[in-house]
């Protein structure tokens, strides 16, 4: 008999977390490493475990990661938003908890594209009126 496997995806800035779900004893791997290895440090593996220590399925559930793209915080916070849409699909009783606490919205705040003609996205060339 085959365990479930459950997958989600979630973003973050420029960041972009694919997650895979299985019933296990609670190993996360992030690109193939522990995740106390991929990140520095431990504020950003508790920020992106923070969906299942909330819901208390950290220890039902082995997560592989893989992530892509931004910097160490903005894929902590697409793979919090990843795990958050898994256990979404895993148990869907859980919405509203997750819901409440913000996990199910993406982050939508993203680099602002520099505008022609000018220095920047909001930086312009100084004005001379001679």
């Amino acid at each position: 008999m085959e365990t479930e496997k459950f997958i989600g995806t979630g973003k973050r800035k420029s960041s972009i977390a694919r997650v895979c779900m299985l019933e296990g004893k609670g190993d996360v791997k992030v690109n193939n490493k522990e995740i106390s290895e991929y990140f520095s440090s431990e504020s950003e593996v508790s920020y992106s475990l923070y969906p299942l220590e909330m819901t208390e399925l950290d220890k039902k559930y082995d997560v592989k990661v893989n992530v892509a793209g931004g910097g160490l915080m903005g894929q902590a916070g697409a793979i919090r938003h990843a795990i958050s849409n898994t256990i979404l699909q895993a148990n869907p009783n859980l919405r509203l908890v997750l819901k409440r606490a913000g996990l199910l919205t993406r982050d939508a705040r993203i680099k602002e594209r520099k505008k022609y003609g000018q220095k920047g996205a909001r930086k312009k060339f100084q004005f001379s009126k001679r």
